[in-house]
């Protein structure tokens, strides 16, 4: 694929690796949440794949064909890229992490499903709590009922649904932490494993939050649940 980006780890052993999936309203891709996350990432010997899925004009499915095509690359070039094809996931933020949480629920087969999620402020539902522009960006104008229920992902958990950090901030202001809680409640009730999140203070698309210790910390706690997933 001429649109994923890798970041790989220099080592004798396989490593695991992460899709990243930036955020942008289906509309672009914010830099600040690509190439530093997968150096992050690299930083905790995780081979990095940042993708830059396609957005507006496309509509839904192709972001999603895109992130399921790279899931299935980086297992099947796993040995090229010294990595383990069983252990790959899949971590977005915003409209990038509708992306991501759309390959661990609509997925058709399990080549294309990553292992683990880790979800940064998502877009997740198209119902009361929806972040407008993404949806028009990735349904079109004036979507159906059907549509706007068949992408508001909180709707398509089900226990098969991969394992999934979720971090959000209470005072988002353009994707109300409300996504977050939505997916939580239905992985609580699927008895999927999850670990949530949810910072007082903080806007929205803060990436890393390098420079601001409470929201920052949201790193800190995924490398250790990530190292608890893969241990």
């Amino acid at each position: 694929m001429n649109n994923l980006t890798p970041y790989l780890i220099d080592g004798p052993g396989p490593s695991p690796a992460i899709v990243v999936c930036p955020g942008g309203g289906y509309r672009r891709h914010a830099a600040h949440e690509g190439e530093p996350v997968a150096r992050w990432l690299n930083s905790l010997g995780i081979a990095a794949f940042v993708l830059e899925y396609r957005v507006a004009p496309h509509r839904h499915p192709a972001p999603l064909q895109d992130a399921t095509a790279a899931i299935r690359e980086v297992r099947q070039r796993a040995a090229d890229w010294r990595g383990d094809p069983a252990k790959v996931a899949i971590l977005g933020f915003s409209a990038g992490g509708h992306v991501a949480a759309s390959a661990g629920t609509l997925s058709p087969d399990k080549s294309g499903r990553p292992d683990l999620m880790v979800l940064c402020y998502p877009v997740i539902t198209f119902g009361e709590h929806r972040h407008e522009g993404s949806m028009l960006n990735l349904l079109g104008e004036e979507p159906s009922d059907e549509a706007r229920r068949a992408l508001s992902l909180e709707t398509r958990v089900t226990p098969e649904t991969p394992p999934t950090f979720l971090w959000h901030t209470a005072e988002d202001a353009s994707v109300p932490v409300q996504n977050a809680l939505l997916f939580a409640d239905a992985l609580a009730r699927n008895r999927v494993p999850f670990e949530l999140h949810v910072f007082p203070e903080g806007r929205h698309g803060l990436g890393l939050a390098e420079g601001l210790p409470a929201v920052g910390a949201w790193t800190n706690l995924c490398a250790a649940w990530l190292r608890a997933r893969w241990s």
